[in-house]
């Protein structure tokens, strides 16, 4: 609960925020070198809800099941009497759950596999180079803790090697799919604390110290990225959501909202709740069309032809614009010739990066 990565991003509606929750109530009841509370039907049934909640699981407990597996004196008890009754009952049921709402016969499991790494869907959404998980995303998911966890893995590596061999496996697994986030090795975390933990209560002199410097620092980590950084979108929204007083059905004054931002930007009508008139640039994943472009790719090519090709007429063209400052400058005849005025100006990050801007821009057209 130290973590500012766990602040971050477990209150986020995430199926890794609920497979790294049951991860950690699964490591509970598994049998660990000197576990009290080791029962082997509770994990797995911990780690198959895990797998139906996100198939990712299955890369994190594949080393601990194995490992589990090697321990047992009885292989064929365990094989019999837990991993196919559990394995087998938890797939059918979330199978017969998908085939009800989807109306027709569908394994989510396999089209998850299917879509994201068979077609690499998920590289449609960016990539990163092979190493970034060990030279940039592991060292900022576990944050202020990293020295705490090299120090606990050079005192406890013969007790918990498990937990360190299965931390280098999933992180080495995810390191070969292209796309990455830092949010997919988000279930390691809790492994990594076991040896925080641990050097933490080697400390003894110096425990005290240390465990003030990182609830201090995960502190402030949390609420800078929880209340300050990239908080632009939420704001807008809230600003948006003001609009609703004076677009009701008897107003002259209809909002017509236009996102010109990377896709998926902002959230929608769960914040506005109002019929207010929105549109954001599309981006949906590419399913095999040949020589396939979203919009929103299509508009930042080249942004004034974009515009002036999806609003030919003055009376198609959005009442309200709202846009990345670094936008601003390429669109600055479009703004000007339709008589677009800047009403408000939101502050989003101190890190601006590519087509996302420091700022968020908001105009009306008058």
């Amino acid at each position: 609960m130290c973590s500012w990565f766990s602040w971050y991003c477990c209150t986020r509606t995430l199926t890794n925020s609920m497979e790294t929750t049951i991860t950690c109530l699964a490591l509970s009841y598994f049998p660990l070198l000197g576990s009290k509370t080791h029962n082997s039907k509770t994990y797995l049934t911990l780690v198959a809800l895990a797998v139906v909640v996100r198939p990712t699981a299955l890369i994190v407990w594949f080393p601990l099941v194995m490992y589990h597996f090697w321990l047992e004196d009885n292989k064929l008890r365990l094989i019999t009497r837990s991993l196919i009754p559990i394995g087998g009952l938890a797939f059918v049921i979330s199978t017969v759950i998908d085939c009800i709402f989807y109306g027709k016969w569908t394994v989510v499991q396999f089209n998850f596999l299917k879509f994201n790494v068979l077609h690499s869907g998920a590289d449609f959404y960016g990539s990163h180079p092979w190493h970034w998980y060990f030279t940039q995303g592991f060292a900022v998911v576990i944050g202020p803790h990293l020295p705490l966890f090299l120090h606990g893995c050079s005192v406890a590596f013969k007790k918990y090697r498990i937990l360190l061999a299965a931390v280098v496996w999933t992180i080495t697994v995810y390191s070969l799919l292209p796309h990455k986030e830092f949010r997919f090795i988000y279930p390691v975390l809790p492994f990594c604390m076991v040896f925080c933990g641990i050097s933490l209560a080697n400390l003894k002199a110096w425990r005290r110290t240390a465990a003030f410097s990182l609830l201090v620092s995960n502190l402030a980590a949390a609420l800078y990225t929880g209340l300050i950084h990239q908080r632009g979108p939420l704001d807008v929204m809230s600003h948006l959501q003001t609009l609703c007083d004076v677009s009701g059905p008897s107003s002259p004054l209809q909002p017509d909202v236009l996102f010109l931002m990377p896709c998926h930007s902002t959230p929608y009508y769960s914040h506005v709740h109002c019929p207010m008139k929105m549109r954001f640039l599309q981006c949906p994943p590419d399913l095999g069309e040949k020589g396939y472009v979203d919009e929103a790719e299509r508009f930042y090519r080249n942004p004034l032809h974009w515009l002036r090709t999806a609003f030919p007429y003055k009376s198609s063209i959005p009442t309200l614009l709202v846009l990345f400052d670094v936008l601003d400058e390429e669109i600055v005849f479009f703004l000007q010739g339709n008589k677009f005025v800047r009403t408000a100006e939101i502050f989003h990050t101190h890190f601006p990066e590519g087509r996302v801007g420091g700022s968020i821009f908001i105009y009306e057209r008058h």
